[in-house]
């Protein structure tokens, strides 16, 4: 074989595999969603597609089911110590028991998994990761602070 008939078989063989890497990646399957609010997912149709949802978990909601390896807990979309109207919080199923030390009442989440009915009518998400995020250590100071 003629060092120019490798060069255009190597190259032929590069080209069909950047094909075929780009095409796989812009089918979407197996990709997420930017994550999105509580109230952004309750709107839009995502029913069974891989997304990422922000929230607050809330208090008293977490329990952990050792037994069946997996804990329960629920998601609001506001942080616990804001006033105002919620609406209903989200139930959430972690099929792990392995959560970070930031994961506890009132930590802010962001959940990647899939959206589904439950028989009762209220969606259950089923997340397959957790991630607390860390809170941070430097607040603005309010206006009565600073005078």
């Amino acid at each position: 074989m003629s060092k120019g008939l490798q060069i255009a078989l190597g190259a032929a063989v590069i080209a069909v595999l950047l094909g075929w890497y780009a095409s796989a990646s812009l089918d979407g399957a197996g990709s997420y969603r930017y994550f999105q609010t509580l109230a952004e997912l309750r709107e839009a149709d995502v029913s069974g597609e891989l997304v990422r949802a922000h929230g607050y978990v809330a208090p008293g909601s977490i329990e952990r089911d050792v037994p069946a390896r997996s804990i329960r807990f629920a998601v609001q979309g506001r942080p616990p110590h804001e006033a105002g109207v919620e609406a209903a919080p989200l139930a959430v199923v972690y099929e792990s028991l392995e959560v970070s030390d930031m994961f506890k009442d009132g930590a802010e989440v962001v959940l990647e998994g899939t959206l589904h009915s439950s028989t009762g009518g209220a969606p259950v998400f089923r997340a397959t990761n957790v991630l607390a995020k860390c809170p941070s250590k430097f607040e603005a100071q309010t206006a009565s602070a600073e005078s």
